[in-house]
């Protein structure tokens, strides 16, 4: 469309564009048509797409996107090409996760892997930094799960599909507060450990330490308390 073309009080053009309006109709069938195919094409894509999908899985939602906008809103553009990108899309995702199952190499290639982001109640801040999560990320996750300190778990998994797997002790260990620092009735009502502390940066819980104190797995210097094993707000957590 060239400049002289636009003008602010053309309404006519800007709601109904340039096609004619008879067109409107055609949209409608269009739009029932592609929606009844993207219907079955998700289908024949298995389960996993209605669920957390993976890196393959989002690259082909994205795609889908942009292969049916055009045969739905352009008049001259035929529905046959989309179907035809539409089976494309769907023999080369079935090609992908036939490689990824035959081969691991593949898969964590095109689907990622599996991420340790804590052992033993103490973070794995390189993988964290690996991964571009922060600490409130994970710490906000670890809340909704109904955790309150990380003495709580042996393992938490950030998983191919972008969800967390938390995994924790049967008996509870000394570690850091993961309640927001502003939250201080709830951080007051934690008990904590009188000789221990926690490094702020990692979790690691050391004893006899002082401002200088370096952390043994990190390095950093940043100290708060330890919560012991079972505090009055796990108690109350475990009770609701």
């Amino acid at each position: 469309m060239k400049k002289e073309e636009i003008h602010l009080g053309d309404w006519q053009r800007i709601v109904l564009g340039n096609a004619p309006g008879e067109y409107m109709l055609e949209v409608v069938l269009r739009t029932l048509i592609i929606y009844l195919v993207l219907l079955v094409f998700i289908r024949l894509l298995g389960k996993r797409m209605g669920a957390q999908l993976t890196i393959t899985e989002m690259a082909v939602m994205l795609t889908l996107g942009a292969i049916v906008a055009v045969p739905a809103q352009i008049p001259d553009r035929g529905l046959l090409p989309a179907f035809v990108l539409l089976g494309t899309v769907l023999l080369l995702q079935r090609g992908v996760n036939w490689l990824a199952l035959k081969n691991r190499k593949v898969e964590v290639v095109v689907q990622s892997d599996v991420s340790l982001l804590l052992k033993n109640g103490v973070l794995n801040t390189a993988e964290m930094k690996k991964m571009d999560i922060s600490h409130e990320q994970v710490f906000a996750h670890l809340r909704s799960k109904d955790v309150l300190h990380l003495g709580q778990l042996c393992r938490v998994y950030l998983e191919s599909g972008g969800h967390f797997s938390v995994f924790r002790y049967q008996e509870p260990r000394p570690g850091l507060s993961v309640l927001p620092e502003w939250d201080e009735r709830l951080r007051d009502e934690q008990q904590q450990e009188s000789d221990l502390s926690a490094c702020l940066y990692c979790g690691n819980v050391q004893h006899q330490v002082s401002a200088k104190t370096q952390c043994t797995n990190c390095g950093h210097q940043q100290w708060t308390y330890a919560v012991q094993p079972q505090s009055l707000v796990e108690q109350e957590a475990e009770a609701h």
